[in-house]
């Protein structure tokens, strides 16, 4: 049994009740515990109706607190008396929506119910994202803070994000970011040495332990360089104008996405976001999290290059003779665990970076990351890949769901 709230009036609270088949509800009555969710909530909902062509459509009104998004969760298990705690955040990317991972969100739902509640985000939708990474990291901050307050019993947080998503949602959890005192003891505040000061304080993003960052098909490293745009073909000509006129067709996002963006005279937002700043700590925020992971289209996605995706050097990149078929996830071609690339290759941080690309994979992998490969090569759905591996929509895109399923099997609780 799955609740999803979203913007009313088009897009309620759908759940389905013990009349579709299900157990009734804890405490023998659904109408309290229902209510209680609505309360928690803030908006309209409707049961969906079911295949039972009598059944009537229960609408309950419940305020006019509004959130962008949409909650997806177990409804039994929401109201237990021992509910999921942890809240995993979906983010969409470009002129998407929340509904971009509502298959994905419900496949988390149904695989861990009593474990997860998922918000799909949607307060960068359609043109939205045109704002900037920053303004949209804002937004997203703003959205994630009152998704936290409504769900009280929760206290872990991770994110999953698509495509142009997961750079919003890395400047979110920067601002989202703080350092919470955990404990004040008079013995460890007198000992001056690095190990007890650093037991004092706990991060937290959102006032949660932050515990998963995943993010699939990102432009982590911009759009900007040879074949990072992928439907340019690589062609000189194209690459070279495509910085100066990216700002036209997707405004600011365009200009942070190419690193064309100096607002009052300072570096473009991509390389501020690879260290921790004066009044953002982007790298402390990534750093918090028990893991990070990087899923990258190694072929067929038109949108974002593998190297910018996967966080790699052209020369990092596996070989085919390092990729592998697994039956469970036919798509899935290579993993490689938590590695950082600055202590792999033993490259020095004193050393001056060659170019821009190289200064962002150096400041990402301060921080060790998992990456996962995915080819849909031999796919009907290949070239869309960009959308396949988020299942944005499943009759579009069903050969994604192994990689949805390699996401939940991976996922930290």
């Amino acid at each position: 049994m799955f609740l999803a709230t979203s913007k009313p009036p088009f897009f309620p609270l759908i759940f389905y009740s013990s009349a579709l088949g299900f157990p009734s509800l804890p405490g023998g009555s659904s109408g309290g515990v229902r209510m209680e969710l609505v309360r928690k909530l803030g908006r309209k909902c409707c049961v969906v109706q079911s295949v039972d062509k009598n059944r009537k459509l229960e609408v309950i009104e419940a305020g006019d607190n509004v959130v962008s998004g949409e909650d997806v969760f177990d409804q039994v298990s929401a109201g237990a008396k021992v509910p999921p705690d942890h809240l995993l955040i979906m983010v969409n990317g470009i002129i998407g929506s929340a509904a971009d991972w509502r298959y994905a969100a419900k496949q988390f739902v149904k695989r861990l119910p009593d474990k997860v509640i998922v918000h799909c985000s949607d307060c960068n939708s359609a043109t939205l994202t045109f704002d900037g990474v920053d303004r949209m990291g804002e937004r997203l901050a703003e959205e994630v803070l009152t998704v936290v307050q409504r769900w009280p019993e929760v206290s872990k947080i991770s994110f999953i994000a698509h495509s142009l998503g997961g750079l919003v949602a890395r400047y979110a959890i920067g601002r989202l970011y703080e350092n919470v005192p955990i404990r004040r003891s008079s013995n460890l505040l007198q000992n001056d040495s690095e190990q007890s000061l650093e037991q004092l304080f706990e991060a937290k993003i959102g006032g949660l332990q932050p515990v998963n960052f995943i993010t699939v098909a990102t432009p982590h490293l911009g759009s900007r360089g040879h074949r990072q745009l992928p439907f340019l073909c690589g062609l000189p000509f194209l690459e070279r104008r495509a910085p100066q006129t990216a700002h036209w067709i997707v405004g600011r996002s365009g200009k942070h996405l190419f690193l064309t963006d100096n607002d009052n005279g300072g570096r473009p937002l991509l390389l501020q976001m690879v260290n921790d700043t004066e009044n953002i700590k982007f790298m402390s925020a990534l750093g918090s999290f028990k893991r990070r992971v990087a899923y990258a289209n190694a072929n067929f996605d038109q949108v974002v290059g593998w190297r910018t995706s996967s966080i790699r050097r052209q020369h990092e990149l596996p070989k085919s003779n390092l990729l592998v078929k697994d039956e469970k996830y036919p798509h899935i071609m290579y993993v490689e665990r938590e590695t950082s690339d600055a202590i792999q290759n033993g490259i020095s941080s004193v050393d001056i970076p060659q170019n821009l690309e190289e200064e962002m994979i150096r400041g990402l992998t301060q921080v060790p990351w998992e990456r996962v490969d995915v080819s849909f090569h031999k796919s009907t759905q290949r070239y869309i890949a960009h959308t396949t591996i988020q299942v944005k929509n499943y009759w579009l895109n069903s050969d994604g769901a192994d990689v949805v399923l390699h996401m939940i099997d991976n996922f930290l609780l």
